[in-house]
C-alpha cells in the first residue's frame, strides 16, 4: 500500500466528525483527507482499532461501482511514532471554493419542520426533502433512496443527517449533491478474526448480522429501521423505484474481483467481505426486489 507518511500536511484545513482522527495532506498535487481508524469500543473484540478504514474504502468503491457517486479513496499506511497505521485517503471534494452543507444543516432551514436537524425520523426527512430549496426534491429523493439501498447492501448502521449532504460553490452559488462519504460503519468494522470466522462458519451468527443487526440509523415510529423488514413491507414508491434501479446493477463477481485485488487486506477479510455481501444481497436485496416488482405489478393492475 502507499505510504503517506512523508506527504505534506496542510495547515489551513481541518475536518470534523467522530469516526477517527483526520488530517489534510497533499498527495500527487491533490488534497486528501487522511482517515485513521478509531479505537474499538466493543470490549468483546480482540482488536485495538476497528477496520473502519477498510470499510471506508470498500464501501465508497462499491457505491461508485453501482453508479451512486461517492468519494474517491485510497488505502495506505502512515507512521505514527513507531507504529504503522492503516489509513484511508479520501479525495477532498470541498476544494475550489466548494463548501459542504450536511443534511442536518439543510434540515434546520425548514423552519416549520417538527424536529431539529439531527432528528432521523423518516417522515421528517421526507418532509425536509420535499420542502428544502437547495436541490430539486425529486432528484434529492432519488439520491436518498439510492443511498439507503446501497447502505442496506453494505450493512451501514450510521448513515445519519450529518454524513451526507450538498456542495455549494461560494463563487457561483451552484448547489450539487455531495459524493457519498463516511462509509466507515459498513461491513461490521469491529469484527475481529474470530468473529469473521464464526460468521462464515455459523449460519445463525450470519443471520443475526443480516436480520437483526445492523439496522439503519433512520427511524420510523420511534424505532431504527430494520433493513429486511422495511424493504419487504414499505409502500413508499420512491423506495421501490430505488430498489429497481440499484439491485439489477449489482454484479457480485465484479465486486469479488475488486475485493480480491485490494492490497493490505488479509485473505480472511477478503473471504468475509465477499461472503457477507453475497448473503446480504440474497437475503435482503433480492426479496426487496421481488417485493418491489410485485408492488409495481399490483399498481399497474389497479390492485
Amino acid at each position: 500500500m502507499i505510504d503517506f507518511t512523508n506527504c505534506k500536511v496542510l495547515l489551513n484545513k481541518a475536518y470534523s466528525g467522530a469516526n477517527g482522527k483526520k488530517i489534510p495532506i497533499e498527495y500527487q498535487g491533490q488534497q486528501y483527507m487522511l482517515k485513521f481508524s478509531p479505537i474499538a469500543k466493543d470490549m468483546t473484540t480482540q482488536m485495538s482499532y476497528t477496520n473502519s478504514c477498510y470499510s471506508e474504502h470498500v464501501g465508497s468503491s462499491i457505491f461508485n461501482m453501482l453508479g451512486v457517486q461517492a468519494q474517491e479513496t485510497i488505502l495506505g499506511t502512515y507512521l505514527v511514532g513507531d507504529k504503522i497505521k492503516v489509513v484511508c485517503a479520501c479525495l477532498d471534494f470541498t476544494v475550489d471554493n466548494k463548501h459542504l452543507y450536511d443534511f442536518c444543516a439543510i434540515k434546520n432551514t425548514v423552519i416549520d419542520s417538527a424536529h431539529g436537524g439531527t432528528n432521523t425520523d423518516l417522515d421528517d426527512i421526507m418532509d425536509t426533502i420535499e420542502n428544502q430549496n437547495f436541490i430539486d426534491p425529486i432528484r434529492l429523493s432519488e439520491h436518498f433512496w439510492d443511498m439507503f439501498i446501497v447502505d442496506a447492501f453494505l450493512g451501514n448502521f450510521d448513515r445519519h443527517n450529518g454524513n451526507w449532504g450538498f456542495l455549494v460553490d461560494w463563487r457561483t452559488g451552484e448547489t450539487i449533491i455531495a459524493p457519498i462519504f463516511d462509509c466507515g460503519s459498513c461491513l461490521l468494522p469491529q469484527a475481529d478474526d474470530n468473529t469473521m470466522t464464526e460468521i462464515i462458519a455459523n449460519e445463525d451468527e450470519l443471520n443475526a448480522r443480516i436480520f437483526t443487526f445492523p439496522t439503519s440509523a433512520i427511524r420510523q415510529y420511534g424505532m431504527k429501521l430494520n433493513y429486511y423488514d422495511f424493504l419487504t413491507s414499505t409502500e413508499i414508491k420512491a423506495c421501490h423505484d430505488a430498489v429497481n434501479r440499484i439491485v439489477p446493477r449489482i454484479e457480485l463477481e465484479q465486486i469479488n474481483e475488486f475485493i480480491d485485488n485490494i492490497d493490505g487486506i488479509t485473505s480472511l477479510q477478503k473471504e468475509f467481505y465477499k461472503y457477507y455481501l453475497k448473503a446480504r444481497y440474497h437475503n435482503i436485496l433480492v426479496p426487496a426486489y421481488e417485493f418491489a416488482m410485485a408492488q409495481d405489478r399490483n399498481s399497474s393492475l389497479g390492485l
